[in-house]
């Protein structure tokens, strides 16, 4: 059962929520809401068995929330908080159909004994309900949706469900889908519309949420179900400008395997990162799937580390797409690999800002929390998550440089790097160049940017290389001696190892794209 506490007072709903060990008692505590106008908003879609609030709130009251909650939902327990001077105000209370109160200076086993009393009052109510009984839509949901996500064991409740609904025993190709739209400004509406099509058309039960609807698919045969929906789900794009995706979970043959096939079509539904925002995927499709790469590469790690330095925002965005990309099109690719890709590159960000004595940087910046949970994120993209967070890294580092630019030996070897690939310059001219010894300056620079100084200046001047290839009609000859190598063929081998092409098809594909 699931518990709204309301309260203005942050510290009054955040202590009761955390005081007590709600899943213990058989309670979902919701997130508190901090006034009445937030729960009235909130409780359409989350539904609370029982609600805990205050009676003096500013804005609207605990009076007449309570008046409202009794009006548009007579089965849920009201529970009023109230101090020692608002006697007068619980006796209003409970005309206004409160079931009970508490004082705020209740011990928590005083709040724990009053709301096993309100979890035991519904769970008589229910029981006691005949066939019909149930007219009531916010109970019906709520058995509908207990009976899909968790199951009912007790048979005398379960009869009561299959009464309600007239749900007739599963053939075996039951099946519960999970379904998320876009396209309109008023998503509920957009959800609302679909439910109203898919209710008409198919042999279902829907439970419509804020942001994706939970589908209980029933078919009496082993027909193409599958096929069905698809075609459906397309017809509903086009009728109603719109996407949708969807995740088909497995066959269920009776109700207690509902919450299996739910399940199934949770775990299919998170594959919206990997496919995409719209079209249809099964369970059965994905679950036999091994994994793709879980960890960067040295190598990858030492790319990031380049282009952090360099500050390149599109070459950073192009970076991005093509290591997630490559991911996409891995056909054993899973949430949870990825998911360790993505969070293996930004780790390697961390270190190579770190190495660079900016770890303090990245606490004042606020600004790199932990990877935002994509099994929770419908919007995001995976290779939005991995710009975003690379970009924080990158700001960091900016912010850094320009603090330290006068001081930092890296930075000002980096620049005469740059402006000397043309030459055969050699590590000793740069040390000589920043005052440093050349053994302790090759140890400082391979700390700072996570590449020994050989790797950096072939990077450097294959990247050069790169840009003139693209922009320039410079004969492959001109463009080697430009960055600084005079055997055109030693160039172009080491051009196709970083580039996995020559450097004249690289400038076909080039001016081709």
């Amino acid at each position: 059962m699931r518990l709204l506490i309301i309260d203005d007072e942050m510290i009054i709903r955040t202590g009761i929520q955390q005081v007590i060990d709600w899943p213990a008692l058989g309670i979902e505590a919701l997130l508190p809401a901090a006034s009445a106008e937030e729960a009235l908003e909130r409780i359409p879609d989350e539904l609370p068995h029982i609600v805990l609030t205050d009676i003096r709130m500013s804005g609207m009251d605990g009076l007449e929330l309570a008046s409202i909650l009794h009006q548009q939902y007579p089965e849920m327990e009201i529970i009023i908080l109230s101090g020692y001077d608002e006697f007068s105000y619980v006796q209003q209370a409970m005309r206004e159909g409160v079931s009970d109160y508490l004082l705020k200076t209740s011990r928590p086993e005083e709040i724990i004994k009053t709301m096993l009393k309100a979890k035991q009052r519904i769970t008589d109510r229910i029981e006691k309900h005949k066939r019909g009984s149930l007219g009531d839509s916010a109970l019906r949901t709520q058995l509908l949706e207990q009976l899909i996500k968790e199951g009912i064991s007790e048979s005398s409740l379960l009869a009561q469900a299959v009464d309600s609904f007239q749900l007739e025993m599963p053939s075996g190709y039951d099946q519960i889908m999970i379904l998320n739209a876009d396209g309109w400004e008023d998503l509920s509406l957009l959800l609302f519309a679909i439910h109203n099509i898919l209710e008409e058309t198919l042999s279902c039960h829907t439970l419509v949420y804020a942001d994706h609807m939970v589908i209980l698919l029933r078919s009496p045969s082993a027909m193409d179900q599958q096929g069905r929906i698809q075609q459906l789900l397309e017809r509903l794009e086009g009728m109603l400008k719109c996407t949708i995706f969807a995740a088909l979970g497995t066959n269920a043959s009776h109700y207690s395997e509902w919450p299996k096939s739910y399940s199934a079509a949770k775990e299919a539904f998170m594959y919206r990162m990997i496919t995409g925002n719209r079209g249809l995927i099964a369970f059965h499709a994905v679950q036999n799937r091994t994994g793709g790469r879980t960890v960067c590469s040295l190598e990858e790690e030492a790319e990031l580390s380049s282009i952090l330095v360099k500050g390149n925002r599109a070459e950073l965005h192009g970076w991005v797409h093509q290591k997630i990309g490559a991911q996409l099109a891995d056909d054993q690719v899973t949430t949870e690999s990825l998911q360790a890709y993505i969070q293996s590159i930004i780790i390697s960000g961390y270190r190579f800002i770190e190495r660079m004595g900016n770890s303090q940087l990245l606490g004042q910046h606020g600004a790199l929390p932990p990877l935002r949970d994509l099994q929770q994120s419908l919007n995001a993209s995976p290779e939005q998550l991995l710009y975003e967070a690379c970009s924080l890294l990158m700001d960091s580092y900016r912010q850094q440089s320009s603090e330290h630019r006068g001081n930092s030996y890296v930075e000002q070897a980096i620049v005469f790097i740059r402006n000397h690939l043309h030459t055969g310059i050699t590590l000793q001219q740069v040390a000589r160049e920043v005052h440093l010894n050349p053994n302790h300056f090759s140890e400082v620079f391979k700390r700072e940017t996570g590449q020994n100084y050989i790797d950096f200046v072939t990077r450097e001047r294959i990247e050069r290389a790169a840009e003139i290839l693209k922009n320039s009609e410079m004969k492959i000859s001109q463009v080697a001696r430009a960055v600084g190598y005079e055997d055109m063929k030693y160039f172009s081998q080491l051009f196709k190892k970083f580039t996995c092409m020559t450097p004249s098809e690289f400038r076909s594909e080039s001016q081709s794209n």
